[in-house]
């Protein structure tokens, strides 16, 4: 089987070069649950070939607030841009409870960004296109001027943290991600497909499902154009993992969903149930999304340098900085990367997730930050503190505004990387490494450290970590059942 990559990148290649038949516009919301509408290829041509933007030979997802025309006569500016209308309440709807603000009135437009486009190897003649949530008429942005953008749309809040390091300090970043899933044969009972552990070759035996869904995913991956670096085996039972390149964060993120996608469908064709649930087995390890940030800037030259107290580890200056600025807000992140009660059963000391206190080390699996690498340009760091059920855009977005928010600030790298368990440090050995603050140990106090966290509320936006709040709350109870055994078949069924 051929497994070139192909990545259509305009609507007539989509027609005539692959033969597209169905575009599923696909969206994550503040729950992280993946939504998506099936368009035939002539309705979607139509749904833009009403827009101003393709009148004018603009692409889908070219287009920025530029597009608002400032001398324009005074009255409500329409949003010229082509895409499909969703109710406000799409962002806001969990299950079918919708979360406080979010009432059934109000629409948006949803305009297709066709950077984000992906063919969809498991479903011949379907591309997976995502976009922007737009306001139908212009509103005052933070800079005062009008913009179509929606303040509660995922991808956009990534492209502006982006976008604001790119601009205040010229940093910019790759992004990549590690997939730990769980194959299961049976949901209820919750059965996995086998027993055995870490890279272990028993656990992809030739001809089982898990080999043969293991093998059509790799190639399905490479044929959307997904770097796949490697899968293996992992040591829950029916656990695997599947690491994909870096990229730039929003791209990152969208294909880390196209990921998911491709491993949910076609464990499915395979007779299987593939979940990102975070701790399925209370007696095993795990399932998580490790995030792996690197990040440079032509504005910070000084070379890398040993920390103080900590060996084998050199970080440059700006690394310093943005480090400082991830672990003095990754309290409040962890209300975006660990978003559900289940998440903090796998965030526990002694199970290489990261622990329970905020740390970070040179190849130290029992920090929730892991500097990676062998010292070199290939250094980079790994936050282990994101799960399955964390919408990508939004972890990425939390984690990149507090690490700036350290680079601004100039913030100085107080705590020194620790060599083993801050857990099995006494309290004046953990004060001696500026290892002082707890990660939160439940979804309540994940929320609550958000809620305080003036800075990371004021870099996301207030009306957004008021709605995500508002979101998870919801999200939370919508999970819980009287019956802890109901309540993790309703978690594997979900994420």
């Amino acid at each position: 089987m051929s497994t070139t990559s192909t990545r259509p990148t305009t609507l007539f290649e989509l027609e005539n070069k692959f033969d597209v038949r169905f575009v599923r516009l696909t969206w994550v919301d503040l729950a992280n649950f993946v939504r998506y509408r099936v368009i035939p290829i002539a309705h979607f041509k139509r749904l833009l070939a009403t827009s101003d933007s393709q009148s004018q030979g603009v692409p889908p997802g070219a287009w920025d607030d530029d597009d608002v025309d400032a001398t324009a006569d005074p009255g409500p500016l329409l949003n010229p841009h082509g895409g499909i209308q969703l109710g406000k309440i799409a962002l806001g709807l969990v299950y079918l409870a919708a979360a406080d603000g979010f009432p059934p009135v109000g629409e948006y437009v949803y305009a297709p960004d066709f950077a984000s486009a992906r063919l969809l190897p498991y479903a011949p003649g379907h591309v997976s296109v995502m976009g922007w949530f737009e306001e139908k008429e212009a509103v005052k942005g933070s800079d005062g001027r009008d913009t179509f953008q929606a303040a509660l749309c995922p991808r956009a809040l990534l492209r502006r943290v982006v976008e604001d390091a790119k601009k205040t300090d010229d940093v910019e970043f790759l992004v990549g991600f590690e997939t730990e899933v769980i194959f299961l044969k049976s949901v209820d009972p919750i059965e996995a497909v086998n027993e055995y552990g870490w890279s272990e070759s028993a656990a992809i035996c030739a001809g089982t499902p898990e080999a043969k869904a293991l093998e059509e995913i790799a190639d399905a991956l490479q044929l959307a154009g997904i770097e796949l670096q490697m899968y293996h085996a992992e040591a829950a039972p029916g656990q695997f993992e599947i690491v994909t390149g870096p990229l730039p964060p929003l791209e990152a993120c969208d294909t880390l969903i196209a990921t998911r996608e491709i491993i949910m469908n076609v464990a499915a064709k395979h007779g299987m149930r593939a979940t990102l649930a975070p701790r399925v087995y209370s007696n095993s390890c795990g399932s998580a999304a490790h995030t792996h940030i690197s990040l440079k800037s032509p504005k910070h030259t000084s070379p890398r340098a040993r920390v103080t107290g900590t060996p084998g580890a050199a970080l440059t200056p700006l690394e310093a900085a943005f480090l400082a600025g991830v672990l003095a807000h990754l309290p409040g992140a962890t209300a975006f990367t660990l978003p559900t009660a289940a998440s903090y059963a796998r965030m526990v000391d002694g199970v290489w997730s990261g622990g329970t206190w905020v740390a970070w080390g040179r190849d130290n699996r029992e920090a929730p930050v892991r500097l990676c690498g062998r010292g070199g340009a290939d250094a980079h760091f790994e936050v282990k503190s994101v799960d399955g059920t964390a919408c990508p855009h939004l972890a990425v977005a939390a984690l990149l505004a507090g690490g700036m928010a350290g680079v601004r600030a100039g913030a100085r790298l107080e705590i020194r990387g620790l060599n083993g368990l801050a857990s099995e440090l006494s309290e004046g050995e953990r004060a001696e490494h500026g290892v002082v603050t707890r990660m939160p140990l439940n979804i309540e106090e994940a929320r609550e450290a958000l809620r305080t966290d003036e800075v990371l509320t004021k870099a996301l936006g207030e009306e957004f970590v008021k709605s995500y709040l508002s979101v998870n709350k919801t999200l939370n109870e919508q999970l819980q059942c009287s019956d802890v055994g109901e309540a993790m078949i309703k978690l594997v069924k979900t994420f």
